[in-house]
């Protein structure tokens, strides 16, 4: 019996020893919270006001909350007594070995970031990387979505983004094609010029303002070649350059604009 009254002694002191602190917990805990999704919201509405895209918006708040909550949950849990010594020892290494396995999708990751915060190009803009040519289809944290005329989607990786020169067709409205032509030496440039010009403006998608531009680009050993660059909207690229290349072509056959080419095709055997 004594040894049930002590063992119930130990048990009541510890009640009163630690019940002050879990109500106290419990308190922090309802008001943190209350107070961690206030200004999880106005950090939502200040992102917005600030021109933040859509994309970045919902990943910012929900850091913004995790590390608050996370900060409430340590609060209690130093109010509570416990040791959380070994718990942070843990949590370092755990993140920097996480840190060193995804050294890659980090780097993406920051390169996300950038892009949606400094907005290099966004959803619906005709860009360029390399030798890579698309519309973009979405930007997300990780890569970019770009749709190419041939209807392929490339996932580009955001870190070899902000690695590269992008050039964005779509940032200032139009932009301008470089088609490539050639005529003979006997030929009159004035007058070749003229040819490419009423060719072109029997093309509507072409913008006349500004106008198009023709001039000697090479003077090859057969061959003048001319740079012809009319401007058109980013949507009508690919159009407009197949149709432009038909008119040119349809009018030299039509005023017999002469160009050098071989006629002769030299046969030979195949070996084993």
């Amino acid at each position: 019996m004594d040894k049930l009254n002590e063992y119930f002694q130990i048990a009541l002191d510890k009640v009163v020893f630690f019940l002050p602190k879990i109500i106290a917990a419990a308190l922090i805990l309802w008001i943190g919270f209350k107070i961690v999704k206030k200004l999880v919201n106005w950090v939502g509405k200040l992102l917005q006001k600030a021109g933040f895209s859509e994309s970045l918006r919902p990943f910012l708040t929900s850091t913004v909350s995790v590390l608050l909550k996370g900060t409430v949950l340590f609060i209690i849990a130093t109010i509570i007594g416990a040791d959380l010594t070994g718990l942070i020892a843990i949590l370092a290494a755990a993140g920097f070995a996480i840190g060193m396995a995804l050294q890659g999708s980090l780097g993406n990751f920051a390169s996300g970031i950038l892009i949606l915060t400094l907005k290099p190009y966004k959803v619906g803009d005709w860009i360029q990387l390399e030798d890579k040519f698309g519309r973009v289809q979405e930007i997300g944290i990780f890569s970019t979505d770009v749709l190419t005329p041939g209807n392929k989607i490339l996932i580009i990786p955001n870190s070899m983004v902000t690695d590269s020169v992008v050039t964005n067709y779509s940032e200032k409205g139009m932009i301008r094609l470089e088609l490539t032509v050639t005529m003979p030496y006997e030929e009159s440039f004035p007058k070749v010029r003229e040819i490419i010009l009423e060719a072109l403006s029997d093309i509507p998608r072409i913008l006349r303002d500004p106008a198009p531009e023709i001039g000697i680009l090479n003077f090859e050993s057969h061959n003048i070649e001319l740079i012809v660059r009319p401007f058109v909207i980013p949507d009508d690229f690919w159009e407009v350059t197949f149709a432009a290349n038909k008119a040119i072509k349809n009018a030299f056959n039509q005023y017999q604009v002469k160009v050098a080419y071989s006629e002769g095709v030299e046969m030979g055997l195949i070996g084993e």
